[in-house]
C-alpha cells in the first residue's frame, strides 16, 4: 500500500526556542514507538498541511528521517485555533502488523422521519467510538443511518454501526448514539423596561399627585379669606 511521506530532520531547538522554528516555517514535533526512543524531529509546516489533508486523522503516513521511513500515525495535535496553525505534533510509530487501537467520530446519515414530522428533534449523545485494527485498515470515521428513526424516544446506539471490514469497534454496542428527543419550546421573554424607566414613572406619578394636592390647596384658599373678612 502507498503511503505519502513527509520528510523531516532531527531537531536541536527545544523548549521555548521551538519558536523561531515557527517563525522559519518549520513545525516542531516528536516520534516514538515501542522500539524506538522518543526523537525530537521538526518538518515544513506547508508539507504537514498537505499530509494531513491526504492522510485524514487515522491515516498512516511514512516519516522520513536520515533516510528511514517510519510508518506513523498522527498524534496529539497542538493547534492554535486563532489563526488556524499547528503548533507541534507527534507522531507514533507503529507495526503494521499488529492491531492498534483509535477513538474515530461518528458521522450521521440521512434525515431522521420523526424530525422531517416535527414530531420531535434529534439529539446525539455519542460523537466517537474506540476502534481496533490493523493501521493501515483505521477508518477515518464510522458512518450511521438515523432514517430509522420515526418516532419520539426511538434511539440508535453503537451496536448498530456497521463497522467496516477488519475493524472491530470495542465501544459498548448498547450505548445510545441518536435520538428523538421532546421538542422544548422556550417561554417567551417579558419585555425588559429600560433601566431607569420605572424611576421615571414612579416620579412622574408623584408629580402628579402632589400637583393636584397643589391644587385642592389652591381651591380651599378663598373659602379661608372669606371666613377672616
Amino acid at each position: 500500500m502507498k503511503r505519502p511521506t513527509l520528510k523531516a530532520d532531527k531537531r536541536e531547538l527545544l523548549g521555548k526556542k521551538v519558536k523561531q522554528l515557527r517563525r522559519d516555517g518549520f513545525l516542531p514535533a516528536n516520534i516514538y514507538g515501542k522500539d524506538m526512543p522518543s526523537l525530537a524531529i521538526q518538518v515544513k509546516t506547508s508539507d504537514f498541511i498537505e499530509i494531513r489533508k491526504e492522510a485524514g486523522e487515522t491515516g498512516v503516513i511514512n516519516v522520513e528521517v536520515d533516510g528511514t521511513k517510519y510508518p506513523s500515525l498522527m498524534k496529539n495535535i497542538q493547534m492554535n485555533y486563532n489563526i488556524q496553525a499547528p503548533l507541534h505534533v507527534d507522531f507514533h510509530k507503529v507495526n503494521l502488523k499488529e492491531k492498534i487501537k483509535a477513538v474515530v467520530p461518528i458521522v450521521l446519515n440521512g434525515e431522521a422521519p420523526a424530525v422531517v414530522d416535527k414530531l420531535g428533534m434529534l439529539l446525539q449523545t455519542l460523537s466517537d467510538v474506540e476502534v481496533e485494527a490493523l493501521p493501515d485498515n483505521l477508518p477515518e470515521n464510522v458512518e450511521l443511518s438515523i432514517e430509522g428513526l420515526t418516532e419520539l424516544g426511538a434511539s440508535i446506539t453503537v451496536g448498530d454501526i456497521k463497522a467496516p471490514e477488519d475493524v472491530v469497534i470495542l465501544t459498548d454496542a448498547g450505548q445510545v448514539v441518536a435520538k428523538i428527543a421532546e421538542i422544548v419550546v422556550e417561554p417567551e421573554p417579558e419585555p425588559e423596561v429600560a433601566e431607569g424607566e420605572e424611576g421615571a414613572e414612579a416620579a412622574a406619578g408623584k408629580e402628579k399627585a402632589e400637583g393636584e394636592s397643589e391644587e385642592g390647596k389652591k381651591e380651599e384658599a378663598p373659602a379661608e379669606e372669606k371666613k377672616e373678612e
